[in-house]
């Protein structure tokens, strides 16, 4: 069925009935609630109308109504609401969203390319979507005088095309467009941004970073490598996105473009299958591996000892070049990539993990279940080999997050169902990595240095930073939150935004700061050096000293958003020093953090909600919506007095809410979107500080939600192990119960 074939009318009459139906028994059924109802019915008409009658639409995508049109035919009601009831949420760093929701649409699109006739929509990942969004974000660079892109992708399905229909578009707007040759690191685009003979305006990455088979997404960031602060954002989404139309779709054939508009960017040679034309090759892989090389403490012949053991998975990523090479430059020499059931494979499909209907599977390096996939897989294809290994270090598919297995020390693999491994917390590895740079770093000036971690991070980095002198921000989640701190303490501003701060708040009956949830110990010394930028969910990065302009790195910084490549050489670097010394890096966190007494014990319990992906389509958006409003009233619960979670007293509560999703989340006179969630604080013991708690914090663009445990107890060398069962025991307790109380098993 082609376009002009199809008769538009007909198919509209058709869509309005049978939508119509649907929602109305979904109604009745109590599937959605009457909100989501009347905006469905709205907006799921006139977006499918809008498609439809669209002739531009024809030339930029000439078998996008052909999908539409079948889906009609075969009577899909609810497959084409969840495609067009709205269009696709704008978050702090982008959009991600679904391409399709089943795995034979993502086959076809792998197959048969960008136009494959599956069925697309306004809430869909797909090539029209990510023409309008590019052709608002090339319009607003205009607005602003812009006029140089970084483009890439990673390994998700057919990310490349993506990217260079992407780099057409940006070409027909004038601009010079860097564009990788073959799949990317995330923080490779972060870094080329800033880089010296590149000096763009803005950059894009096309991936949905560890989220299943099914995402992809659309990682936008600003001329600093970081993401585009929240005032900004505003003027992008609201002035030049949401204006969009397909009209402002034009196209500049990569062929066609002017001499010295677009340069190529990868390594140092070019490559079989790219047509580079008349282009130039920048090597900006190895600009970045020297860069990160400057940040090791050692020289790795300094460290003495039998060379580290390494496993590395790259989970189907853009990282399995990257990190193998790293590492050896370095000096990282016995390095062994799982490359079993296609792990070290370029496959946006994930054929390692589970694409079961309703049981998709992340490529997450911070699931403990991706550890376990790694680890089996590595045992599978070297045997024996197991047991001579110290760490294995994993990265997602676009590699700016990093998950690190350690080995347990026999006496305390009962704590985890008697496995010789654990998947560890990014929350110690971090600490770890800060104790490790706060010992034997000599140019380290306690005085002007400061760390910055998101709210649902762990306190044990808190506690150490202030051991040591150091000032401490802590943010909303996000690196742009991360980021925008460390921004204004460069600027000399943080005081001025977020002095009087009462949990984030300038007064508890307001809205949240829209970044900043404390400081502690900012404003008593000149701070100007941060030494670390860390989050819970496996990102981390060193942003250093004030940058030269607005456009650069920190001096002795790194990238402004996460890079799990970093991450990995920093813990390489720490496992090894910990192996010469007859350790290690489990042991490490057990004596350097939990058994300092200006720390303490930290078990911290993550989980999503649902364990993955998201709740489904339209009907998700109620699950989620009611799971926060039984939420809310147990924030009135514990207020009023009584409430206990887990068997655990709570002590008080807090509501978290910046108003950043009100354009997708309206407030009304029964409901406001605690975008940042909702803490239960817990009298675990006489802790003079609050630092036992629970966050229950929903996404903003995803139907799903996020459960932050903290339990905290000073312990010596005589109860460490006994506490740790204790914790691990209760806080699994309040996981199990809070699921239960809000109706969000697992």
């Amino acid at each position: 069925m082609q376009p002009e074939n199809i008769k538009v009318d007909e198919l509209i009459a058709m869509a309005k009935k049978g939508i119509g139906d649907w929602l109305d028994e979904s109604l009745e059924a109590g599937k959605i609630d009457e909100q989501i109802y009347a905006d469905a019915q709205k907006d799921t008409f006139e977006y499918i109308e809008d498609w439809l009658r669209n002739t531009t639409l024809d030339t930029v995508s000439p078998n996008l109504k052909k999908g539409i049109a079948t889906a009609i035919d075969e009577g899909r009601w609810e497959e084409i609401i969840n495609a067009f009831w709205k269009k696709m949420s704008f978050g702090t760093g982008g959009i991600r969203g679904l391409m399709a929701s089943d795995r034979k649409s993502i086959v076809q699109l792998k197959e048969s390319g960008l136009d494959a006739p599956i069925l697309k929509g306004t809430n869909t990942l797909n090539n029209v979507v990510l023409l309008i969004t590019s052709a608002g974000v090339a319009r607003f660079g205009l607005d602003r005088g812009f006029g140089k892109i970084v483009i890439g992708y990673d390994s998700r399905v057919r990310g490349g095309d993506f990217a260079r229909i992407i780099a057409e578009l940006f070409l027909a707007y004038g601009y010079q467009v860097f564009l990788f040759d073959s799949p990317c690191p995330y923080p490779e685009v972060t870094f080329a941004i800033p880089y010296k003979d590149i000096k763009a305006d803005m950059g894009i990455l096309i991936s949905a970073s560890h989220n299943d088979y099914r995402y992809n997404g659309y990682k936008l960031s600003c001329g600093n490598g970081s993401q585009f602060d929240p005032s900004e954002r505003k003027e992008l989404y609201e002035k030049f996105i949401a204006t969009s139309k397909p009209e402002d779709i034009k196209l500049t054939p990569l062929s066609d473009a002017k001499q010295g508009k677009l340069v190529y960017l990868g390594g140092g040679e070019k490559l079989d299958d790219v047509d580079y034309g008349e282009c130039e090759l920048m090597d900006l892989h190895k600009a970045h591996r020297d860069h990160i090389k400057s940040f090791l403490l050692f020289n790795n012949d300094q460290i003495p000892g039998d060379d580290l053991s390494i496993a590395f998975c790259a989970f189907h990523g853009a990282g399995r070049i990257a990190v193998p090479r790293l590492l050896s430059e370095v000096g990282f020499s016995n390095v062994n990539l799982i490359t079993q059931n296609g792990l070290h494979d370029l496959d946006g499909l994930f054929p390692s993990f589970s694409s079961e209907p309703g049981n998709e599977q992340q490529p997450d390096p911070g699931d403990p279940r991706a550890a376990h996939v790694a680890v089996q897989a590595f045992k599978a294809q070297y045997g024996k080999k197991w047991d001579e290994t110290d760490i294995l270090i994993g990265t997602d598919p676009d590699a700016d997050r990093c998950g690190v297995v350690v080995k347990i020390p026999e006496n305390q693999q009962f704590l985890y169902d008697y496995q010789d491994y654990m998947l560890m917390p990014a929350d110690d590895m971090w600490a770890l990595i800060l104790w490790f740079r706060t010992r034997f770093d000599p140019n380290l000036d306690p005085e002007k240095t400061f760390i910055v971690l998101s709210h649902t991070t762990s306190d044990s980095m808190v506690k150490l930073a202030r051991k040591h002198n150091f000032g401490v921000i802590k943010t909303w989640v996000g690196f742009a939150a991360l980021s925008a701190g460390v921004r204004d303490t460069w600027n000399d501003t943080l005081e001025k935004s977020a002095g009087g701060l009462v949990e984030g708040r300038k007064d508890v009956r307001e809205d949240c700061h829209q970044f900043i949830y404390d400081t502690i110990g900012m404003f008593d010394a000149d701070r100007s050096y941060n030494l670390a930028a860390m989050e819970q969910s496996n990102g981390f990065s060193l942003l250093g000293y004030p940058p030269e302009d607005l456009f650069s790195l920190g001096v002795k910084g790194h990238v402004r958003d996460k890079d799990g490549t970093f991450a990995a050489v920093l813990i390489a670097e720490i496992a090894k020093w910990a192996k010469a010394n007859g350790t290690g890096i489990f042991e490490m966190v057990d004596r350097y953090i939990y058994l300092d007494p200006d720390v303490g014990l930290f078990v911290n319990l993550y989980e999503p909600d649902p364990l993955d992906g998201e709740y489904p389509g339209i009907e998700g958006n109620k699950i989620k919506k009611a799971i926060l409003r039984k939420a809310l009233g147990l924030h009135q619960m514990a207020l009023a007095g009584g409430l206990t979670i887990g068997g655990v007293p709570v002590s008080t509560a807090s509501i978290y809410r910046t108003g950043k999703y009100d354009h997708i989340y309206t407030k009304t006179h029964d409901f406001q979107f605690p975008d940042e969630g909702v803490r239960f604080f817990f009298n675990y013991y006489d802790d003079p500080e609050p630092l036992s708690h629970l966050t229950i914090r929903p996404s903003g663009t995803s139907n799903a939600l996020r459960f932050h445990i903290q339990l905290h107890y000073p312990v010596d060398k005589t109860n460490l192990i006994p506490m740790k069962k204790d914790l691990h025991d209760t806080a699994r307790r309040i996981m199990d119960d809070i699921r239960n109380k809000v109706g969000a098993p697992t």
